[in-house]
């Protein structure tokens, strides 16, 4: 039963994020603006999901969704991304992403060769850095990121930690708003220990 409510709940949160999109989107709306400039060093590392414009491939993650990078070569990075799904068991995919925009370094082309939706032939960014945020220590790997691809279909909220607070997440809300998402298409990514729902960020 506890598996049926968590689909059920992950399936009305993909349908919800769904109506807004249809319901709120622009097909006037500028392309995602990359940040001016990326620290690819200060990127990589690991990535917890606060929320994310849903996908029905995201509905094999009920929670904990976390993405780790590693540096290949000057250009390339590794991707790791990991969650628990609805039965409570633990899987993950491995891709790649490429800097296309190497004097930003905040537009890469990211492909999961298992998953033949994600293979992106020509090469052209899917995975735009729109905002990016320091730590406590201005040197050290960055603490917020705002992700997306440049239509805005996708979109991710990722931080350093774990869990955050609702304040903090409203703030975070404001800065979704601020590169042109609906802060309404985001659905928050349940973390253990933090928050247990699929709420839009802008009911937060």
């Amino acid at each position: 039963m506890r598996v049926t409510r968590t689909l059920a709940a992950l399936v009305a949160g993909i349908v919800v994020g769904l109506l807004f999109v249809i319901g709120t989107g622009s097909a006037q709306a500028a392309p995602l603006a990359p940040v001016e400039k990326v620290d690819i060093d200060r990127y990589l590392g690991k990535w917890w999901q606060l929320a994310t414009v849903p996908s029905f491939w995201g509905v094999t993650c009920a929670k904990d969704t976390n993405a780790f990078y590693t540096r290949i070569d000057e250009k390339t990075i590794g991707v790791d991304n990991q969650c628990t799904g609805p039965t409570g068991m633990k899987g993950g995919v491995l891709g790649r992403a490429t800097v296309v925009d190497t004097k930003s370094n905040a537009q890469l082309s990211v492909r999961f060769p298992q998953t033949p939706a994600s293979i992106n032939p020509n090469g052209a960014p899917n995975y735009i850095i729109a905002h990016i945020e320091d730590g406590e220590n201005p040197n050290g790997p960055y603490k917020y990121s705002i992700v997306g691809d440049p239509s805005r279909a996708s979109g991710f909220l990722l931080s350093r930690d774990k869990v955050v607070t609702d304040a903090e997440l409203r703030r975070l809300t404001k800065e979704i708003e601020k590169v042109g998402f609906n802060p309404c298409t985001f659905l928050v990514s349940p973390t253990t220990g933090g928050r247990s729902d699929y709420s839009p960020l802008c009911t937060i």
